[in-house]
């Protein structure tokens, strides 16, 4: 009854304030935030001039495109730069020193790819100055990327005859300024009163009961914890991550960060819908969304609040897994946290996906191996859906024998292959790295355990990476040369050959004029396409992923053990 009781005000929480959400972004995206933030329009214009750029000038999707890879590669320079030197740098009042050359790459595509990945302890590596300027800047940056590129290929629907698709520079300020900023202030302040720290003091040097001394890790996190969660991130302060009570003090907390990590991407399908002018347009993609992750949900909390074998064969019959939970969160808590992290691109975590049963840690791993769409992450999800939906409205078409069109845009050659790319680049590089890491010495060196869970822990660290997740089973040593830089490259490939084939796809339609609907045109604010749409979400992740989680997880299940 409370899991239920949970489930129930998580999904009313979040469906109220998105659908509010999603009427101030389109708002901001139109150029006009509102009376309540108007006062920080000199400061748009500020930057505009800083940035030496039009707000006004309507770029093509291919003048879009390179400056998003521009943008990027400069933020992850400089962010790679901060890194290396940040032992000569001011706010290091532990002294850390500059970090090494192959975790200074890695640290630096994951943050500007919004994936997070940590193979380090954030608090032992990097200094305030990283953390504050380097690290958090990114997480704000990297989610207004993805919160643009998803605007922009609703532009390609909604525009006619057009070759733009909008201004990057206009929407990544815009997004940063008026919806990121403002929504982490508030979140920061909230958490720094329910007990999460923020201060610039070094570590606490304390003595214990047994008269030992232990140094106490602390610093500015509660700011940081809030784009954490809000932008989809993950990346945290602490090794632990939310799973540490400076950064996740009370269920209250672990409760608002998980509505935190899903306001955003799901206000996302209601902004298309608005942006449409088809209100139910949006409705079905957020049921779409709403549908996997309730069936995640489902699977997960019967997988992790049963008893496991080796907690019978211990003789305790009634027991639920708590193996890697927090003590002040429950399972069920434990459970949701870590399909709505996956679900989304933030990667935090609140438990250790490690120590969850075989199914319970098949399913993060699956959700994202479907390509980060339930909800998927701040902009990624809704550009990754809308991809999804093309091809679905494209094998509809054929099924039926009518020319597929989208929202008045016929489905073409083109689109089907720039929407086929952008699909199927994840699960080709996934496949190929992991079977690359199943053989090669540096790549059987970094798991920890034997057996098909060794094999669960290589396909997890691929499944985050290539998804631009960030989440990870604990058990691989990832700081190693190897893994550092495939690794790296996998987040890499899997944020910007998924963007350009969305950009090129927003171009297309964009360029297109709008035909009336017709007796030939697929309805796509239908149950049924929401069906048809779900349905080939599940057989591409099905047809690329089955074999390998039948190796991993799927045999651990099956082999009667915990892990």
């Amino acid at each position: 009854m409370a899991t239920a009781g949970l489930l129930i005000v998580l999904l009313v929480g979040v469906t109220a304030t998105a659908a509010l959400l999603a009427i101030h972004l389109q708002r901001v995206y139109e150029g006009r935030p509102g009376r309540a933030l108007s006062w920080l329009l000199p400061v748009e214009r500020g930057l505009y001039r800083v940035l030496r750029v039009d707000p006004e000038h309507d770029m093509a999707w291919g003048d879009y495109a390179r400056a998003v890879l521009s943008f990027s590669l400069v933020s992850a320079l400089a962010l790679y730069a901060l890194q290396r030197l940040q032992g000569g740098l001011p706010l290091n009042p532990a002294g850390l020193n500059g970090v090494r050359p192959d975790l200074a790459f890695n640290t630096s595509v994951s943050f500007v790819t919004n994936t997070n990945w940590q193979s380090y302890s954030p608090e032992l590596t990097m200094s305030y100055l990283t953390q504050m300027v380097g690290l958090a800047v990114q997480n704000f940056a990297s989610a207004a990327v993805g919160m643009a590129v998803a605007v922009a290929m609703v532009r390609g629907f909604c525009r006619s005859g057009s070759r733009g698709i909008g201004n990057f520079w206009a929407d990544l300020v815009r997004g940063t300024l008026y919806v990121l900023i403002p929504l982490s202030l508030v979140l920061a302040v909230v958490l720094v009163a329910r007990g999460a720290v923020e201060t610039f003091n070094g570590p606490a040097h304390v003595k214990t009961l047994s008269g030992a001394t232990q140094t106490i890790a602390r610093g500015p996190f509660a700011s940081q914890e809030a784009i954490k969660e809000l932008g989809t991130n993950g990346g945290g302060t602490f090794n632990a991550n939310s799973a540490h009570p400076y950064e996740n003090p009370t269920p209250f907390t672990n409760l608002l960060e998980i509505w935190s990590l899903l306001l955003i991407p799901f206000a996302m399908p209601f902004l298309y819908g608005r942006m449409l002018g088809r209100a139910r347009e949006g409705i079905a993609i957020f049921a779409a969304m709403v549908l996997l992750l309730g069936t995640a949900f489902g699977i997960s909390l019967a997988a992790e609040t049963r008893t496991t074998p080796a907690l019978t064969a211990a003789g305790l019959h009634q027991a639920t897994n708590m193996e890697g939970k927090e003590q002040r969160f429950s399972v069920q808590e434990a459970a949701v946290f870590s399909d709505a992290t996956t679900g989304t691109s933030t990667g935090a975590v609140n438990s250790m996906h490690d120590s969850f049963t075989a199914i319970g840690g098949a399913v993060p791993m699956t959700m994202m191996l479907l390509g980060e769409v339930a909800p998927g992450g701040v902009g990624t999800g809704l550009y990754s859906i809308l991809l999804f939906a093309t091809l679905t409205v494209f094998i509809a078409g054929l099924m039926v024998g009518r020319t597929p069109e989208f929202l008045g845009k016929s489905i073409g050659s083109r689109e089907v292959k720039l929407a086929t790319l952008g699909v199927l680049v994840m699960p080709i590089g996934f496949l190929v790295t992991v079977g690359l890491s199943s053989v090669v010495h540096d790549g059987l060196a970094g798991p920890l355990n034997a057996g098909p869970h060794r094999f669960s822990e290589i396909l997890y660290a691929f499944a985050s990476t290539w998804n631009n997740n960030g989440s990870a089973f604990a058990g691989l040593t990832a700081a190693t040369n190897y893994y550092d830089y495939l690794l790296g490259a996998a987040m890499v490939l899997g944020r910007f050959l998924v963007i350009l084939p969305a950009l090129g796809l927003a171009g297309a339609l964009a360029a297109q004029k709008t035909r009336p609907a017709s007796s030939g045109t697929m309805p796509t604010a239908s149950p049924i396409f929401v069906g048809l749409l779900i349905g080939v979400i599940l057989l591409v992740g099905a047809l690329s992923f089955f074999p390998a989680l039948a190796l991993g997880p799927l045999t651990e299940a099956f082999s009667g053990r915990l892990w």
